[in-house]
């Protein structure tokens, strides 16, 4: 790597997937990291978003569901991991997989589904924020830019 190389930003990308039941999201309990979340994670060099969402999913539920859209698209750094590109896509309604839900026991201990008006009680401010625009975004069948969860100023 040259000097010149140092000068462009090097973000971590994830993406999660948001199943909707209502005014309810699916969320996933981490035995690790902060709690719950959204079935996601990293995104793996050479790999998409949109397919890392569906390993994702594949790997933590048991599901194999490829993402319908972007809802959202989230310019969120962290102090301790630098820049972020965090990626929200629409998976549908999850209907009789619920059933077949098959938690990675590594990774996962419990699902639920959460109402939005109840998400500041699970998860971190700004995952709440991304995903109640992710829920909005989809109500209104468009994808949102957001910094730190929030709408950008444009």
């Amino acid at each position: 790597m040259t000097d010149a190389d140092n000068r462009f930003a090097r973000a971590r990308l994830a993406a999660g997937a948001l199943f909707v039941l209502g005014d309810e999201v699916l969320l996933v309990h981490k035995t690790y990291g902060s709690g719950w979340d959204i079935p996601g994670g990293y995104v793996e060099p050479g790999e998409s978003p949109g397919a890392a969402c569906r390993r994702e999913v594949r790997e933590e539920l048991g599901i194999d569901r490829a993402p319908k859209c972007l809802l959202v698209h989230d310019w969120a750094p962290s102090e301790g991991e630098g820049d972020k590109i965090l990626y929200v896509f629409d998976c549908g309604d999850i209907g009789s997989d619920e059933r077949a839900i098959s938690l990675q026991e590594t990774e996962l201990d419990r699902w639920a589904w959460v109402a939005l008006s109840k998400l500041d009680d699970y998860l971190i401010p700004r995952l709440a924020r991304r995903l109640r625009q992710a829920h909005i975004a989809r109500s209104m069948s468009r994808t949102v830019y957001l910094e730190h969860g929030e709408p950008a100023p444009m």
